[in-house]
């Protein structure tokens, strides 16, 4: 999302055509973002108040591919929460009860406000036997003032403080692409993934089986690719250069 079709809550020139030309082609498609502070509903207002119109079922959060994680592995479970209502949701919607008394898991996610009692929490809690689950491992996020400690920072401080590594279940985890590819039914072999950068979201793509394209709308540069021991299938300026070539994105 950020960086493809939104920058810094202003819409990438082009965005909108580019999915009104997947929509006119029939062609399904999920908007991914790592992080886990806003629910479907917030980001569907954030995009339609950048100027595009997407429904909540078309957008895939790390918080709900942390809660459909947890779903299956353990069903009805209860959890100590590190975080805002994005995940705080998508938790309740699977029916985990969240607790700090002796919960199944501490779920880390993405807050504005860490609070040095919540993290303290759930330090005693990992210690205590409880299961460390993180949405993503990004160490920072932007803000306008510069950035912020994100969830890998966060992860990092439990995790020395008592020697247990959490499972992030959010990009470069492949899991959450094959995830997002069973909420709209499709095979990675017909689907591509579209990511600005090469450390989540092509890494990702490609571990899950899809082509991808590289978009430099946002972190990743035509000469950081080069920093990398793997390659995006295509790089193009911006998803604007895809317009008029949805269904053959790779033909010459």
């Amino acid at each position: 999302m950020d960086g493809v079709l939104v920058h810094e809550d202003h819409l990438v020139p082009g965005a909108d055509e580019f999915l009104a030309e997947l929509r006119d082609k029939e062609i399904p498609f999920l908007v991914l973002t790592n992080n886990s502070i806003r629910t479907p509903r917030d980001l569907q207002a954030r995009l339609r108040h950048s100027g595009l119109d997407i429904p909540e079922s078309a957008i895939w959060t790390s918080a709900l591919a942390t809660a459909t994680f947890l779903n299956d592995q353990r069903p009805q479970g209860t959890a100590y929460v590190v975080g805002e209502s994005g995940l705080t949701t998508a938790l309740h919607e699977i029916g985990y009860v969240l607790t700090d008394s002796d919960p199944d898991y501490v779920v880390l996610g993405e807050t504005r406000t860490y609070s040095f009692e919540a993290i303290t929490t759930a330090i005693r809690l990992v210690e205590r036997g409880a299961r460390f689950i993180a949405t993503n491992p990004d160490a920072t996020g932007p803000s306008r003032d510069g950035v912020l400690p994100a969830t890998g920072s966060v992860a990092a401080l439990i995790t020395r403080a008592t020697g247990r590594e959490p499972y992030y279940v959010g990009k470069p985890n492949p899991l959450m692409m094959r995830s997002a590819l069973r909420r709209i039914g499709a095979h990675s072999r017909t689907s591509v993934m579209i990511g600005d950068r090469m450390d989540t979201d092509v890494i990702s793509g490609m571990e899950a089986g899809m082509r991808t394209v590289l978009v430099t709308t946002g972190i990743s540069t035509r000469a950081s690719v080069e920093q990398f021991p793997y390659r995006p299938t295509l790089v193009v300026d911006s998803v604007a250069d895809l317009i008029g070539r949805t269904a053959t994105p790779f033909a010459d």
